[in-house]
């Protein structure tokens, strides 16, 4: 039996500028962190030849052709095994809807337990350039590259998407004391509203040569972000995620609504300094940077449920 522990992930600024239509073209940059919220998945061999997999549903198939699954249905299939095999996925948080790029979370833990099952020693960048692959060519969904490497890597990086396809992973390097005050600084709240992100990336795509000055902007906020994380400077870092959340609302109409814009309002008046709705928008969770001793006031509030989290810094594993 096998099992992979992936983390989750939450975004600070620059995303959307990992989606092809906008990196292929001028280069992408954000900023993300890891976070120890997991997607567990098992994987064992079988007594029989047919394929059994558990997440939300259970499907208990003959031939990969008829897993409905799609992640899994490909990852079979991009790794060459054909049956006997058993697959189960338990979550820390829901598992759609989040933002907090749990289908790539998935898709990340999935193949790192497949290629432990074949016996084959697998690289973070593999793990994560099999992903997009799946993902973006063969699956042919909408999105970025954010997901995967953050799930293959962990720890807080600044990620660069070139124009050749490749990524540099830029881990930030914050002593213990930075880290502790950067997220006892982090209010990390549920909406309780399900989005679908695919739809969102479709949209933004469409849209993009109308909001290439946003798209630029987000990426140069990334240094700005970058630079005030190395001085842990907690105003600028929220002046910045609130300039940076103006922006990626502008980019489709499908990214906030009048629910979210007034959570949003009212964090401001309760002393949050800035924030971001997690992954492509529309729902799933809010992160903001709070000032001093404002943490309290602002999830009371809110009346939203807070998530106590802590970073991880060991990407997919297996345990």
């Amino acid at each position: 039996m096998i099992i992979t522990k992936t983390p989750l992930r939450i975004g600070f600024v620059g995303g959307g500028t990992d989606i092809p239509a906008y990196y292929r073209n001028y280069g992408g940059a954000l900023i993300s962190a890891a976070i120890n919220k997991y997607i567990y998945i098992i994987v064992n061999k079988k007594f029989d030849s047919k394929i059994r997999i558990s997440y939300s549903q259970t499907e208990i198939v003959d031939r990969i052709d008829e897993i409905k699954h799609p992640s899994v249905r490909e990852a079979l299939r991009f790794l060459n095994i054909d049956g006997g095999i058993e697959i189960l996925s338990i979550s820390d948080i829901p598992s759609h809807g989040t933002g907090l790029g749990s289908s790539s979370t998935f898709l990340v833990g999935l193949l790192n337990a497949l290629h432990a099952y074949k016996s084959e020693y697998v690289t973070r960048e593999e793990l994560a350039s099999e992903a997009v692959k799946i993902e973006r060519e063969i699956l042919r969904e909408a999105g970025g590259k954010q997901d995967q490497y953050m799930a293959a890597f962990g720890g807080i990086n600044m990620l660069n998407f070139n124009e050749n396809e490749s990524v540099n992973v830029n881990p930030v390097a914050l002593s213990i004391d930075m880290l502790e005050k950067l997220r006892s600084n982090i209010a990390f709240l549920y909406t309780g509203i399900n989005r679908k992100s695919p739809e969102i990336h479709t949209d933004m795509e469409k849209q993009i040569n109308e909001h290439l000055d946003a798209y630029h902007e987000m990426k140069r906020l990334t240094r700005d972000f970058y630079d005030a994380l190395y001085r842990m400077d907690i105003n600028s870092m929220g002046e910045i995620l609130d300039r940076n959340w103006s922006l990626k609302k502008s980019l489709s109409s499908r990214i906030s609504n009048k629910e979210i814009d007034d959570l949003y309002a009212m964090a401001k008046s309760a002393g949050a300094l800035g924030g971001n709705l997690i992954g492509a928008g529309g729902g799933g969770f809010l992160v903001f940077i709070v000032g001093d001793d404002k943490k309290s006031n602002v999830v009371r509030t809110l009346g939203l449920r807070e998530m106590d989290f802590d970073f991880d810094f060991e990407g997919s594993r297996i345990i």
